[in-house]
């Protein structure tokens, strides 16, 4: 992570060729960065689900599905299955399911505009398999629908409302 650096890519979703630096916020308006999200689906229809860490700066002790940035030089495909294995443990390498959708946010100004590759994984796994990335995760839980709906109506769940067709 010292020099970890992103691909920017235009309004297209096309690489540029250009790179930047993680969280250097230096894009122009017509220029995106990537991030993935994975959701975990058991076959039991529950959804792996963690709590971010008091010490975020942004959306401390909400609820969310693994993700992160897409590094340089890596598909989309390759950051979502490396994000959940390092938030998780999990391998989802074998797991049925796969690319769902894509959103994007524009911040006019903010240099920080953004694809996000959203992805869902059903496979069975048990709580002994669960290895949540403790400097990133304040727990986690194996959560129903209704129960996902819930935290999200009480404002808590990160980027619900971009996501929840990923969830039916």
């Amino acid at each position: 992570m010292k020099d970890e650096r992103w691909d920017i890519y235009d309004k297209n979703k096309m690489k540029t060729g250009r790179t930047m630096k993680r969280n250097d916020w230096c894009l122009k308006d017509d220029e995106y960065h990537l991030t993935v999200l994975g959701v975990v689906r058991r076959r039991d229809g529950k959804f792996l689900i963690s709590k971010r860490v008091m010490t975020k700066s942004w959306a401390p002790g909400w609820w969310e599905v693994s993700g992160g940035a897409c590094m340089a030089g890596e598909e989309s495909e390759e950051a979502v299955k490396r994000e959940v294995l390092e938030e998780t443990g999990l391998d989802v390498s074998n797991a049925e399911g796969g690319y769902c959708f894509t959103y994007h946010r524009e911040n006019p100004g903010k240099g920080d505009n953004y694809f996000v590759d959203v992805y869902k994984f059903i496979m069975d796994f048990d709580e002994s398999d669960v290895s949540m990335q403790e400097e990133e995760t304040d727990g986690y839980k194996l959560a129903t629908l209704d129960e996902i709906k819930e935290i999200a109506k009480r404002g808590e769940f990160l980027h619900y409302d971009s996501i929840k067709a990923v969830f039916d």
